[in-house]
């Protein structure tokens, strides 16, 4: 495995400046498949947690299930926002420019999004969830996990969303480090599992999240007032502005000033 020195100058050289190198049609596409492929972590989760009473058992297991969607982002290659906030140690590194950042994450994120509503449209489709007003359990469960989303504070969002993306950023890291496909596995199951179990706000997960509930209360007529397309956004906002936080401060700046700033490497 890589040493964190290791780690830090193969974000800042290799998997940032890439990054910030892609086609728009690449970005988008991958984008794409980014917002897909966590919404499958998302309603796997929902399945793991449905009809589940003892509430840490039912975490843990949303937590374990969901870690899918990041093993088929980091495994299978796609482009997500919340792991692109790592391209800040590269920023800082003065390897890539404020304007190539803000391009792969602006289009990154939109196409994160279109992927989230596909998916999240799809699954309503299959009638998974129920059919007509008759809702499942499944319907239940997803409606139930929407609606916590959406009724939260924007503050309590912010801030969930900050602990959320450090253990989302440092799940990455870990992939990184590890030389082969297991080590990935390993070293995404767990920071991944953390932050679902004790419920943390990831922004990309809650675009499919959230609509699912959406798009099943609107098909069954059943759900309560709150869950609504404004709280939607209140959650997206909030937990977007803390994913950009949590990691900018606590995970790509600490890193860069420990294992990667000139000054650091020469030492080393």
């Amino acid at each position: 495995m890589k040493s964190p020195v290791e780690i830090q100058k193969t974000i800042v050289e290799e998997v940032s400046v890439k990054k910030a190198k892609l086609s728009i049609v690449q970005m988008a596409l991958l984008g794409i498949l980014a917002g897909m492929y966590i919404g499958f972590g998302g309603i796997m989760a929902l399945t793991a947690m449905t009809q589940v009473e003892p509430y840490g058992l039912k975490k843990v297991l949303g937590g374990a299930f969901f870690t899918v969607g990041l093993m088929l982002v980091v495994i299978a290659g796609a482009e997500l926002f919340t792991g692109n906030v790592l391209m800040l140690t590269s920023l800082y590194a003065k390897k890539i420019t404020l304007r190539q950042m803000l391009r792969n994450w602006l289009v990154v994120y939109f196409f994160n999004l279109i992927g989230s509503l596909l998916i999240a449209w799809m699954l309503v489709q299959t009638n998974l969830w129920g059919v007509g007003q008759a809702v499942n359990d499944f319907g239940k469960t997803a409606i139930s996990v929407a609606n916590a989303k959406v009724t939260l504070s924007f503050n309590a969002i912010f801030f969930r969303g900050i602990l959320c993306n450090i253990l989302v950023d440092l799940a990455v890291i870990l992939a990184i480090a590890a030389d082969t496909v297991e080590g990935k596995i390993l070293g995404i199951f767990f920071p991944i599992m953390t932050f679902v179990a004790i419920g943390f706000e990831h922004s990309v997960a809650n675009m499919s999240l959230i609509p699912i509930g959406l798009f099943i209360k609107a098909a069954s007529n059943f759900g309560p007032e709150t869950l609504n397309w404004t709280g939607f956004w209140k959650n997206i906002i909030g937990a977007t502005l803390g994913n950009i936080v949590g990691p900018g401060i606590f995970v790509t700046a600490f890193y860069y000033l420990s294992y990667y700033k000139p000054s650091v490497q020469s030492k080393t």
